[in-house]
């Protein structure tokens, strides 16, 4: 049985919560909030059950392992899998990248746009954004044309023929929405929604005032979060 060291390791714990409650009953509840606050007092000395990791370096495993640095490369390994996923959702169209479409999709939504501002929106540098939008232009799906003010300022919008493409696309890139969750419940994918939410709104307000721009920039902030993370939820 596969997981029996996980229910070795469950009892065990349960164990310890009744000596330390003088064996009187525990419930779910107290389970619960014992096992976060174990979770909770881990530093780097765990096991997860990574295919890709050997056992050869125990040092580098425990800082992959520390919980910020795990989910961090969760988040890697779900974005490659997604791209993976647009990718076969996009084949037989003249989109190549799942940058294309979402560029087209946000045009979708707008009158137009500077191609500065969609390639903000689409979080991309200024190269490889002017290079989505380069071959969006080719293929007919985009259309652009100087700013009646600013003639080194260039406006966008989608094409007929874009907007069909689009709502063709649709049909897959739904599927690819249900396989990117998975089987989690409503519920959890609820959860989900909230914390990615959340993070979104971090990250993208670093984005827009560019305040990450070198490796300092990177130390200062990270270091920022963990003197609010030991700060009481309610000081200011």
């Amino acid at each position: 049985m596969k997981s029996y060291q996980l229910i070795h390791q469950l009892i065990s714990l349960v164990e310890e919560l009744e000596a330390e409650n003088s064996g009187h009953e525990i419930s779910i509840q107290d389970f619960a909030g014992f096992l976060m606050n174990k979770v909770g007092n881990i530093n780097g000395d765990v096991s997860i059950n990574e295919v890709r990791f050997g056992d050869g370096d125990s040092t580098a495993l425990n800082i992959a392992y520390q919980l910020d640095n795990n989910i961090g490369r969760l988040f890697v390994f779900m974005s490659r899998y997604a791209k993976s996923y647009i990718k076969k959702a996009l084949e037989g169209t003249p989109l190549q990248t799942a940058e294309d479409f979402t560029a087209l999709a946000i045009l979708l939504t707008h009158p137009h746009l500077s191609k500065s501002k969609l390639i903000s929106y689409n979080l991309q540098e200024k190269t490889s954004g002017t290079e989505v939008i380069r071959r969006l232009v080719a293929n007919g799906l985009v259309r652009q044309w100087d700013d009646a003010i600013d003639k080194r300022s260039k406006h966008i919008a989608i094409t007929d023929e874009g907007k069909a493409l689009l709502y063709r696309i649709f049909e897959h890139t739904s599927y690819v929405g249900k396989i990117i969750t998975g089987k989690l419940t409503v519920a959890e994918k609820f959860t989900l929604q909230y914390l990615l939410q959340k993070l979104e709104n971090f990250h993208l307000e670093h984005y827009e005032k560019k305040t990450i721009s070198s490796k300092e920039d990177l130390k200062a902030l990270a270091e920022e979060i963990t003197r609010e993370e030991g700060r009481p939820r309610n000081s200011k």
